[in-house]
């Protein structure tokens, strides 16, 4: 009798333990949801010298001459933030740094680097860097597949770009400011990852766990570096209206769910500082949220499901196209 009072008792603690997780996940995540749809309302429009003041005055961005890496820098130039640009085409990168300078009355630099060559874009960023105090960076530069695919399919080439970019590139740019950061007392890093770390994900696979990595990389640096006054924040959008989607014309409008660069950019920064963990947008936060509450074999399902669809309505408009 003393057994089953016993087997009892853990039984019932267990689902206790259980429950109480439950509970507690499903809570933390309604109230990010509702932090997330109530913050336009609520944070204050701020002076412009607030960012430069509380992480310094210049900021760099990767994958800065399209889409959101592009909206951040102007978003952050808006609040005299001076910032350099960095992307793989220097005549892009001129292109927006004079398009800023005639906006905004910032400073620009330009660095012409490709992440894809690895270990050498860094050395050049390191070199055109020099004593240059960087405030804040922000780790946009990313690789997608051109539409969903099986593994077999990809080209090689494009996954070592995949992996050199996503992965490598975040890691060593993170690595090569966060001790000068940390001296100071002061900066924040932004690693802008995607909703796809949320579960695997079929037919964008290696895309996928790219962005899991940034996810766990991004949590585990707030921890060694947070205690030293430094901002470390992730940003896990959903679908934004950019080339990346380019595969799919739905994705190529701008909906509720689906943002323009611009109006992703704006509430992104104006979180900055706020939120260490967020989507960047409050509609994703709101799909986030829905998304999370399914096991993660339902969500991997879903999403292979609605990949394939995607792939072969993409290889049905390559098809016409062709004929």
């Amino acid at each position: 009798m003393m057994f089953c009072d016993f087997y009892t008792f853990v039984l019932a603690l267990l689902g206790l333990i259980v429950l109480l997780n439950f509970l507690y996940n499903n809570l933390w995540g309604f109230l990010q949801l509702t932090h997330s749809i109530l913050a336009p309302y609520f944070i204050v429009n701020e002076e412009n010298t607030t960012l430069a003041k509380k992480y310094g005055s210049w900021a760099l961005i990767t994958g800065s001459t399209d889409g959101i890496g592009k909206a951040y820098a102007i978003e952050l130039a808006k609040r005299g933030i001076n910032v350099i640009l960095v992307s793989r085409s220097k005549e892009k990168l001129e292109n927006t740094a004079k398009e800023i300078e005639c906006q905004y009355s910032v400073k620009t630099k330009i660095i012409a680097a490709d992440f894809s060559l690895g270990e050498k874009a860094i050395d050049i960023i390191k070199k055109e860097i020099g004593g240059t105090e960087i405030g804040i960076l922000v780790n946009n530069v990313g690789k997608q597949y051109d539409y969903p695919m099986y593994l077999e399919e990809v080209p090689e080439q494009d996954l070592w770009d995949i992996i050199n970019i996503n992965i490598g590139a975040v890691t060593m740019m993170c690595r090569t400011f966060v001790k000068d950061m940390k001296k100071r007392g002061k900066g924040a890093i932004v690693n802008v990852s995607s909703a796809s770390e949320l579960q695997p994900l079929p037919l964008m696979t290696v895309y996928a766990a790219t962005k899991a990595y940034i996810k766990s990389f991004t949590a585990s640096l707030r921890y060694e570096y947070g205690e030293h006054g430094l901002t470390i924040q992730h940003l896990g959008p959903f679908f934004v209206n950019t080339k990346m989607n380019k595969f799919s014309d739905r994705f190529q409008k701008n909906s509720f769910m689906v943002p323009n660069p611009d109006m992703y950019a704006r509430y992104a920064v104006s979180i900055l500082g706020r939120q260490d963990k967020s989507t960047g947008y409050w509609t994703h936060g709101i799909q986030s949220f829905l998304t999370e509450i399914a096991p993660e074999w339902i969500r991997m399902h879903i999403g292979g499901q609605m990949n394939k669809h995607l792939r072969n309505e993409y290889l049905s408009e390559q098809k016409k196209k062709i004929s």
